[in-house]
C-alpha cells in the first residue's frame, strides 16, 4: 500500500515523515530574519503505521516560499525504523549522535556516524533508523516539490532491516 501526503493549495507544512494539521508554510517578512524558538518547535511520536519502534520527533523549521525544504531531529530508540518511503525532493541525513542504518531496495545498507550525512536522491525508496541495540539521533532536511515531501510505502521487514551493512563510514 503507499500513502501520498500533498501539501495542497494551503500549503501545509509536512515533517520529514507526515502531515502536521495547522502548521502553515511560513511566511516571510521582507528583509528579515525568521526565528524559530525552541519554546515554539513540535515535538511528537512517530505514528505506528510509518514506523517500528519509537521515533520521536522534533520539528525545527518549516518549508518557506523561498527554500522548499524543513529541519527535523528524530531520535529512534534502539531496534527502531521508519517504513519504506521516497522523497520526491529528495532528503539529507545528518546523524547527531548513535549510528544510524539507511538502507535502499537494492538491498545495501549503510551505516553512518556522529557529523556524517548521507543524501538520499529524489524518488529512491529508503529507510533508516537505529542500529538494534543503541539508540540514534539525525537531523533530517527534507525538500519539498509539486506538494509533496514523502511518499510512504510498507513497514521495513526484519530480516530488511537485519541486512549486515555493505559500508560503515565511521570509526569506533
Amino acid at each position: 500500500m503507499i500513502k501520498q501526503l500533498r501539501l495542497g493549495k494551503k500549503r501545509w507544512l509536512c515533517s520529514f515523515v507526515f502531515l502536521l494539521p495547522g502548521l502553515l508554510v511560513a511566511q516571510e517578512k521582507a528583509g528579515s530574519q525568521v526565528h524559530y524558538p525552541v519554546s515554539e518547535h513540535r515535538f511528537f511520536t512517530g505514528p505506528e503505521q510509518y514506523f517500528t519502534g519509537t521515533a520521536e520527533v522534533e520539528v525545527l523549521f518549516p518549508a518557506n516560499d523561498t527554500a522548499a525544504y524543513s529541519g527535523a531531529y528524530v531520535t529512534f530508540a534502539a531496534g527502531a525504523r521508519s517504513a519504506w518511503h521516497a522523497h520526491p525532493a529528495g532528503q539529507h541525513i545528518l546523524v547527531v549522535s548513535g549510528t544510524a542504518r539507511t538502507g535502499t531496495r537494492d538491498g545495501k545498507v549503510l551505516e553512518f556516524g556522529p557529523g556524517e550525512a548521507v543524501w538520499c536522491p529524489p524518488g529512491i525508496d529508503h529507510w533508516h533508523g537505529a542500529t538494534p541495540d543503541a539508540e540514534m539521533k539525525h537531523l533530517v532536511l527534507t525538500g519539498v516539490k509539486d506538494g509533496e515531501n514523502v511518499v510512504w510505502k510498507e513497514k521495513v521487514s526484519d530480516a530488511d532491516y537485519r541486512t549486515p551493512a555493505t559500508t560503515v563510514h565511521h570509526s569506533d
